[in-house]
Order: C-alpha cells, then structure tokens, then sequence
C-alpha cells in the first residue's frame, strides 16, 4: 500500500505531516494529516482522530483549530483523514455541497453507485487505525475520536459503535439527529436508500436510544449564534436521550458563537484535555 509523504513541518517541538496513500476501501488515493509529538521514550502515544464537516478536508482542522499545541503539551497525536474519496467520476458527485464530494457523512454506502468508493465508515474505524500504526509509533488500545458537524456526527456514532476501539469521544457542533433534518435525510437516502430502518445505525441519538453508550462522559461545544442550529443539528434532541439512558453528556452552549472554525480554535484546549484525561493513563 503506497505511502507518500507531501509535507512535513515541525511545530511545537512536534511534526505536522500530510501525506497520501491508496485506500482500499474507497478505490482512491486519499489524502489525510497527522500530528507527532516530541517523544521523550520509546513508547507509543494516544491518538485522536478528528472527523471534518462538510466541504472540507483534512486542511482546514490543520491549519486553523490549533490542535497542535495543546497535543504537543499532552503528547498526543492527531489523526485528520478527508472527508470522502475524491475523483469518483460519479454524476451528480460535485453537484451540490452536501452530498457527494467533501460530503461523505462517514456511512459505507449501500446504493449504486456510491457503494463502489464511499464507504468512509470502513475507512476510518477499519483501514485508518492499522496504516497509521504501521507509519508511526502510536497506541491504537489509547484512542479517542472528535469531528465538527458532518464530522461530529461520524465521531458519535462511531464511537457509540466501537466503545471497545474508543475510549473517549466529543464534538463541536455536531449533526446528532440526521434522521430528523435535511442534511441527513438527503444523504442517508443518497447513500443508503429510502429504508429508513437501514438509516438508524448511522444516527447517534437512535443509537443512544438503542442502548449503545461509550466510556465516559461525552463532551459537546455548540455556539448559540449557529445559523444550523434548530433545523439541522438539535443537540437537545441526542441531550435528552442520553439522559434518558444514563450515558453522561456535557452539551455547552456558548454565546455569539457560529458555526465557523473560531468555535474550534477557542475551545480545542478543553477537547485535547478531555481526551488526554482518559487517554494517558
């Protein structure tokens, strides 16, 4: 399986790399980032995944959040993969922002001919963990998953998937209810066709409510001035459920705050440090 580096930087006492490699499970060369810190043993490092929203790639939670600092300080290393295959030649694959490229919504797709390279679900939890381990010294036993909107929505339910591979999971911003709002309606039909019983195994609040928790407690930021608020995240709605079921949950409401990467930046340090709490054990 090739593995290219494009770019290596050293920042905080660390390296930034991004890099390209074939997958197998989305038939694509794939491009995703990653942050080492300086090591002071030979062991390995926890790591966290970072899920990105929609239109976006690996580069925008790279350049943007400062994550770096606050893994540097931790020793922890951030994983960032892209946000679907790129190139499928699929019509109608660059035709709108919500589906298709930059859009991949973390599901394996069901439905021609989507089903053929978009299978991000696959990519993340089952051929991700084991290309990293093999190009650097990271603990997959120590791993946590965070994302933003479209990629918190992939970080919940994964984790409420694979409590077993995640040992700590929170989100900015997240889609936690896409059965019940237009981005997810569109894409879970897209991808997995109109049964929507099919839908509920990539719906974090119907998980919750299935029973599926993770370890510990989750943690959410969300802005108060988010123009995606009421129709399309409805984090009282995955709120409530935990509740219900018993699965500790943290919503935090914060005033002024969008949708944008500033939401990120501000509060990343909180994230890193709800990882590294229960990662560096």
């Amino acid at each position: 399986m090739p593995f290219t580096t494009v770019s290596e930087q050293k920042i905080y006492g660390g390296t930034q790399g991004v890099y390209r490699h074939t997958s197998r499970e989305t038939s694509c060369e794939m491009e995703l980032s990653v942050f080492m810190p300086l090591k002071d043993t030979n062991d390995r490092v926890p790591v966290v995944y970072y899920l990105s929203g929609l239109t976006c790639t690996q580069e925008n939670v790279t350049t943007k959040s400062g994550f770096q600092r606050f893994a540097a300080q931790h020793k922890i290393a951030v994983v960032c993969p892209d946000t679907s295959p790129r190139g499928a030649g699929y019509s109608g694959e660059d035709d709108s922002y919500d589906f298709g490229s930059g859009a991949g919504f973390y599901v394996d797709a069901t439905v021609a001919p989507w089903s053929g390279m978009y299978r991000m679900y696959s990519y993340v939890t089952s051929e991700l963990p084991i290309l990293i381990a093999s190009h650097f010294p990271i603990d997959n036993e120590r791993a946590g998953i965070f994302g933003h909107s479209m990629g918190g929505h992939g970080a919940l339910t994964i984790a409420l998937k694979n409590p077993s591979h995640y040992k700590t999971v929170s989100a900015f911003a997240p889609i936690v209810a896409p059965m019940q709002c237009p981005w997810g309606k569109k894409a879970l039909t897209g991808y997995l066709g109109p049964d929507q019983q099919t839908w509920i195994h990539y719906d974090a609040t119907e998980l919750v409510n299935l029973g599926k928790k993770v370890h510990g407690k989750i943690l959410i930021d969300q802005g108060s001035a988010d123009t995606f608020l009421k129709e399309q995240l409805k984090p009282d709605l995955f709120v409530e459920a935990c509740r219900a079921s018993g699965q500790p949950v943290e919503l935090r409401i914060h005033d002024g705050y969008d949708h944008s990467y500033y939401l990120m930046a501000t509060f990343m340090e909180d994230h890193i440090r709800h990882h590294a709490l229960a990662l560096n054990f």
